[in-house]
This record gives structure tokens, sequence and C-alpha cells, in this order.
């Protein structure tokens, strides 16, 4: 590996700053494919600092000091790289970091196996992953990164400090420092679960921290619409373009099931002629990669060729003009004041409306609703289903006939 391909960049975290206004000074170690990052254990007022020298500016005693800390650090790594050229060793951003802080390159170290594995998850975006479970991945290595710190004071562990402690402590971090709530903080010790089963497929690791550690979420019931919610959204008259465009797109979620994701990438590919004449969607979930065929609803069919010549969805080559989950969700708030519906409206919610209302309450099966969802199991459907009195009555109707005879 050329000198050229490591490159050394001084950064500051101002999202870290203590309380007297100082950030850490961070050293970020970057080659064409990894990135790895130190912190120097020295911190700054942000005021001296100059992203464009990547040191401190001026002159005073505080400055010098920092550069001179930040020469001292660039002297030991470029002696260290030189040492591994001579070695003949391989010279990568992590192998550098790692023979900086002292570990042993035939040692693993946690954050070097889950940094590994996200740079193979990085790769096969669009093949095997989605971005999203990327950056699900990335964020979880962020945590566990500060929470190594947090309670080691070090920048990375070894396999051999992986024990139970570590991960019950590190639930613990993340309901309390992180203030995550449980159900966010079990998903992310699940994502670091999958590190921990390929340290032990590989022989890395010879005892399973998870051994008695139980991971159950919590039910969270995010509520659907009822017929009559669902028909005040349908009804009401918006005098503002923003919100009929919002909730035309929110009444395709109820009447398709379809996720935000999928809604936002849909295009004239997806819709295809069924069997019975009918205007379908065939889409992969963008979540699972899974096939959903759904046939489209009157009142989807309706709003999709309404905006078959929307400016946006022409440039566009899409169905509808979806706008960002973030402002979807905020004008969904707005929309559901206007109504006069308390729940609390997202695009989700249209998923859970689709599965409950618009199908099963109307006696579709189970396992269509849940072929139409892209689920792989009934037993994920069943966690958005949910029966309404109405639906129980009609059912009981027969009992009562027999035994009022």
């Amino acid at each position: 590996m050329t000198r050229s391909m490591i490159s050394l960049l001084f950064i500051i975290r101002k999202n870290k700053a203590l309380k007297n206004g100082q950030v850490p000074i961070y050293l970020r170690i970057t080659s064409r494919k990894q990135s790895v990052e130190i912190a120097i254990g020295r911190r700054i007022n942000p005021e001296l600092w100059s992203s464009e020298a990547g040191g401190a500016k001026g002159n005073t005693k505080e400055a010098r000091d920092v550069n001179d800390q930040i020469t001292d650090v660039k002297n030991q790594l470029r002696e260290i790289m030189r040492q591994m050229r001579d070695d003949g060793a391989e010279l990568t951003p992590l192998s550098l970091k790692n023979r900086w802080l002292g570990i042993s390159s035939d040692e693993k170290t946690i954050l070097g196996i889950f940094q590994e594995h996200n740079d193979k998850v990085r790769q096969l975006v669009g093949k095997d992953f989605a971005d999203g479970t990327r950056e699900r991945y990335e964020v979880t290595y962020k945590h566990v990164h500060e929470f190594i710190r947090w309670k080691y004071k070090k920048e990375d562990l070894f396999l051999s400090d992986l024990n139970h402690a570590f991960i019950t402590e590190m639930e613990f971090y993340l309901k309390t420092v992180r203030k995550c709530c449980h159900n966010s903080a079990i998903k992310y010790i699940k994502n670091f679960k999958k590190i921990v089963r390929i340290a032990l497929a590989n022989g890395w690791l010879r005892v399973d921290p998870f051994a008695n550690y139980k991971m159950t979420l919590k039910k969270v019931d995010r509520g659907f619409l009822s017929e009559d919610e669902l028909s005040a959204i349908q009804n009401k008259e918006f005098h503002c373009e923003r919100l009929r465009q919002v909730r035309d797109i929110f009444l395709v979620g109820c009447m398709t099931g379809l996720a935000y994701s999928d809604l936002k990438k849909l295009s004239t590919d997806n819709l295809v002629k069924g069997d019975d004449g009918n205007l379908w969607i065939h889409v992969n979930r963008t979540k699972t990669d899974v096939p959903s065929h759904i046939p489209l609803l009157p009142l989807a069919a309706q709003i999709i060729d309404q905006y078959s010549t929307h400016p946006y969805c022409v440039s566009k080559n899409v169905l509808l003009p979806v706008a960002s989950n973030q402002k979807l969700n905020a004008y969904l708030k707005e929309i559901g004041n206007l109504c006069g519906i308390t729940k609390d409206l997202s695009s989700h919610i249209a998923r859970h409306t689709f599965a409950t209302t618009v199908t099963l309450n109307n006696d579709i099966p189970i396992e269509s609703v849940s072929k139409m969802l892209g689920h792989s199991s009934i037993n994920m459907t069943k966690t958005y289903a949910r029966l309404l009195d109405k639906k129980v009555s009609n059912d009981m109707q027969k009992l009562f006939q027999k035994y009022s005879n």
C-alpha cells in the first residue's frame, strides 16, 4: 500500500462538548475503502480550531500545546506506518489504529469485527442489504463505541472482554444515558448480537455473552383509523395543495398497505394488469425485498391516475409526489387536527389501517392480507391485525340465532 493511500485528518466533535464549552479532538484515518476515528485525548475551545489547517489557530500557549500534540501523533503514526511497510504487514486504517493503540494484530476486537461487518454491508447495499439496514448497523456501531468509552474509558475492547455484564450494562447505558425506550434499546442490542454470532462462528469467542440474556420487545399498539375516521379524511375539503397531496398519498397507503419507502418508489413499472382484468401493484418491499402483490382498489387507482401528469411524477417517473417522511408525518399531524382526529397520524398508521379496517374487518382472510403486506409469515401479520367489535358481533350472530331458538 502506497503512502498516499492513507490520509490523516484531525477534526473536532462539537456534539461532544463539555459544560465548559471545550470539544474533543479526533484523528480520522482514511483509505479508499475504510475510515476509522480515534480520540487523541485532547480538548480545545472550538473558537480556536481551524478546520482548514486541521489544528489550532493563533500563537497562544493552548494553541501551541495542541499543535505540538497533533504533530507528535502524526510523527508516531508515520513511524508506525514505516515499520508496518518494512514488516510487510497489511496497512489499513484499522490495522494502523490497532498498532497505535497497542492492540495485537492477531487478537480480534469488538469494534474491529463490527467495522469489518459494516464495510461489507456498505458494499452490498442494493444487492443483499437495503440502505436502511446499513444505516441501522452504523448507528448501532456508534452506540457500542460510545458505550465502551463511557463504561470502560477506552476506544475498543478485546473480544475476551465481552461477557454477560457487557450486554446488561449496554442495555442500562442505552436506556439511561442515551434515553432510548425499551424496544429501541433491545433492537440495538439485537443488531449487536449479529456481531457476536460472527465471532462465535469463527471461533474468536468461546463463550456466548448472550446466554441467559432475554431480549423481549414490549407490545406496542401503533393504532389504526376506523371507517368513520378514514371517511372524514377522504371527504375533507382542503384548500391547501400541500395538504391535499399528503392526504391523497396517505389514502393510497390505507388502500394498499404499502410502507412509506415503497410508496415513494412506485413507478408505472409496478402497475400490472391482473388475470382478473384489474390493475395490481407488484413491488418488492424496500425493507425486506419480499414480493408484495396488491389489487388496486378503486380509490387508490383514481388517486394514482389523478397524479399521472403531475410535473414531479413525470420528471421522476413515479406514481405519487411523495415528500420526505419527516414532512409527510408533520403534515399528517396537521390533517389530523383539521379532521378532528386525536390519533397520532403517521405514514405507518396507514399500513395498520389497511391491515385492520380495510381488509381483515371486511372478511379478507389473514393469509391474503399477509401476502399483500409482503410478510414472510402470518405471525408478522398478526402484530398488525386487530379485530373490531363490529367484526366480532357479525361473527357471533349465528350463535345468537342458535341459542335464542
